[in-house]
């Protein structure tokens, strides 16, 4: 890879983006084109004191726009945080968020301009049936978002994954308008991202785009994001984590993302179900669970993707064959540094029953090639074991 920055590029699909390098200054004219005067800074405690954080808020503040900051934002953000979120929101008579962060920041900033001009229980809106429709859409406000990390893709999605804390469990929570209005993708907001964040959201965004793709049903749109996105992450990913300068790296990840993210509305399968229960008990990265959990899930499901897995590794370049490209998944989970199993990655799953049985009623689940009830997830758990 080269060090060259790709083009700046404004798209619409399926919102507006504004993509290229050092497009994050322009903040003051995103807020003019969605017609928002009084947004509220939305991030994560990590990203609090961040330069980037801060220089957004002095261009604010030069630009005599008020505004204000809510950083109380778990990496698995939950259902409190989006709360609290609300009432600064509604208190500072804000009329917009700008969502700055990787998938939890984002996925958070979403649920609080849902939530800020509702009076039911966010979990009343939960993705399953009609849920959505409950929604007072009148009551939403408009989102610009800034992702820092290549994984989530959440900046594109119409949905959040929030944490109920009692029970523990993870919540997709659903909403054709919580698609963000405008999109900034801006490389330079990843380019201090850690390796080990880098490899564990890049791995996140191959989940993303390997089981939509996997998953049944006729979606030839979704099919050809995620392969283009494979492809993309193909000759990007290990260049992004090794050298985390490397801007066209950096620049194809956050399209990658994006386009893995488009494409999951097709459905997602086993890696999700498992690592939703499994991110909600034992508060781990998401992107690293997907990881570990890979090539487990490719397994069990293998004897009905296995051409699929045989186009995947022809397309990639890979081999011939649906093994070719399970090898490829292994090798790159080793260059990556990705644990091979939970132990490894020192996750003792105490109660693999309840996880399994909150697998198979995750929504995700839905998706998978094989048909996935508590015992079918139980048997993928104890091989990643």
């Amino acid at each position: 890879m080269s060090n060259s920055p790709i083009s700046a590029a404004n798209w619409s699909f399926p919102t507006k983006v504004w993509f290229g390098l050092g497009r994050a200054t322009e903040i003051v004219a995103a807020l003019d084109e969605i017609g928002a005067h009084n947004p509220l800074l939305v991030t994560d405690q990590g990203l609090a004191t961040h330069p980037m954080i801060t220089e957004m808020q002095v261009t604010l503040s030069a630009a005599s726009i008020p505004h204000g900051t809510f950083t109380q934002i778990k990496p698995n953000p939950t259902g409190s945080n989006v709360e609290a979120g609300a009432v600064a929101l509604r208190d500072g008579k804000h009329d917009s968020v700008i969502a700055v962060g990787g998938g939890s920041a984002l996925d958070a900033a979403k649920a609080i301009a849902l939530m800020v001009g509702q009076d039911k229980s966010i979990w009343e809106f939960e993705d399953i049936g009609d849920n959505w429709r409950a929604v007072n859409a009148a009551g939403m406000l408009p989102v610009i978002a800034l992702p820092t990390t290549s994984g989530t893709g959440s900046e594109l999605g119409r949905s959040s994954v929030i944490t109920q804390e009692d029970p523990h469990r993870k919540v997709i929570i659903f909403h054709p308008d919580m698609l963000p209005e405008l999109v900034i993708m801006d490389p330079a907001l990843t380019i201090d991202l850690p390796a080990t964040l880098t490899a564990a959201t890049g791995m996140d965004a191959l989940s993303h785009a390997l089981e939509a793709y996997c998953t049944p049903g006729y979606h030839p749109m979704a099919d050809g994001l995620a392969l283009q996105a494979m492809l993309m992450i193909r000759d990007s990913l290990v260049v992004a984590v090794k050298h985390g300068d490397d801007i066209e790296a950096r620049s194809t990840m956050l399209a990658a993302s994006g386009m893995a993210c488009i494409a999951l509305q097709k459905g997602l399968g086993a890696m999700h179900a498992i690592s939703h229960p499994l991110g909600a008990v034992y508060d781990v990265h998401h992107g690293m669970l997907n990881a570990v959990l890979m090539p487990y899930v490719l397994d069990f499901n293998l004897p009905v993707i296995d051409q699929k897995l045989a186009v995947l590794a022809k397309t990639l370049l890979l081999g011939d064959e649906a093994k070719d490209f399970i090898d490829w998944i292994k090798g790159m989970r080793i260059r990556l540094g990705v644990p091979n199993t939970l132990g490894a990655l020192g996750l003792n799953v105490n109660d693999p029953d309840l996880i399994a049985y909150a697998a198979a009623k995750d929504p995700c689940a839905q998706g998978n090639p094989i048909f996935l009830d508590a015992t079918a997830a139980l048997q993928i758990l104890k091989s990643a074991s």
